[in-house]
């Protein structure tokens, strides 16, 4: 993993604080890291630099999920406050007070170089009231985005009930017959022993086909069919048959468009 970043604003660097992260989950380079996480290497490299508030919500939620720390701990450990200063800044900033040992001071007054401690202090306030509100507008992003996540899951959840209550119409539709005239006809069949049961099949039957018929399942083959024998559509309830040999079909099977529910259950001529 490359450690230097050729950036804009090169004092601001948060590679070390990432490759840490990185090396706690196993993910071994940037690139790695951008795959994982579903994110383009920039959105790595704006994170790298203390960026935050340049990179899409969504960026954010999935590096942090990969790393394994929460929306907050990663605002807060790559906010531009807490970023490493390069050397040669810090550097810089000590050969600017050298610079000014012997600078005039007025009456009563600290002496200059002081001073300019105290005036180089204050972009730096000003930089962290900037990222301390960038930081603020990026936890309200996020706090509307996952609301934005709990509207579109109560949607779908209601959505989810609605299409239960059409499938729960729909099969009640298809069994109208059934439900209506069953138990009139279970009732007679108890009065009556001697009733043929010839009578009472076309009730389920036809209430059963037309269910079937709704969620398009056929049947593989009628029960007394003779067929070749096809290991994939029919299991044997006994003995043995060879692919194409003669078997008779005792219960049948079912298959929705090319996708097998049950295989008929056959027996060898």
């Amino acid at each position: 993993m490359h450690s230097s970043l050729d950036s804009q604003n090169p004092q601001i660097d948060f590679t070390h604080p990432l490759q840490n992260l990185m090396q706690r989950v196993g993910v071994s380079s940037f690139k790695s890291l951008s795959r994982a996480a579903g994110v383009s290497e920039r959105q790595i490299l704006r994170l790298r630099r203390g960026e935050l508030e340049q990179m899409r919500v969504d960026g954010v939620l999935k590096l942090s999920q990969v790393l394994q720390i929460s929306l907050s701990e990663l605002v807060e450990t790559f906010s531009v406050p807490n970023a490493v200063v390069s050397a040669g800044f810090t550097q810089h900033r000590v050969l600017s007070l050298k610079s000014e040992p012997s600078a005039v001071v007025s009456a009563g007054r600290s002496p200059c170089r002081v001073l300019s401690m105290e005036e180089e202090k204050q972009p730096d306030l000003q930089l962290s009231t900037h990222n301390s509100t960038s930081e603020q507008e990026l936890l309200h992003r996020i706090a509307d985005l996952q609301r934005e996540y709990q509207r579109i899951l109560l949607v779908l959840e209601q959505q989810r009930e609605v299409l239960l209550q059409e499938f729960q119409q729909s099969s009640l539709h298809s069994l109208e017959t059934l439900l209506l005239q069953w138990p009139t006809a279970a009732q007679k069949a108890q009065e009556n022993p001697q009733l043929a049961a010839v009578k009472i099949v076309p009730l389920v039957q036809k209430s059963l086909e037309n269910l079937l018929q709704t969620w398009g399942i056929q049947a593989i083959a009628p029960v007394g069919a003779e067929l070749p024998y096809n290991p994939q559509l029919h299991q044997l309830m006994a003995g043995s048959s060879q692919l194409g040999e003669t078997v008779k079909v005792r219960y049948t099977g079912y298959r929705q468009g090319e996708k097998l529910l049950y295989r008929a259950k056959v027996s060898p001529m």
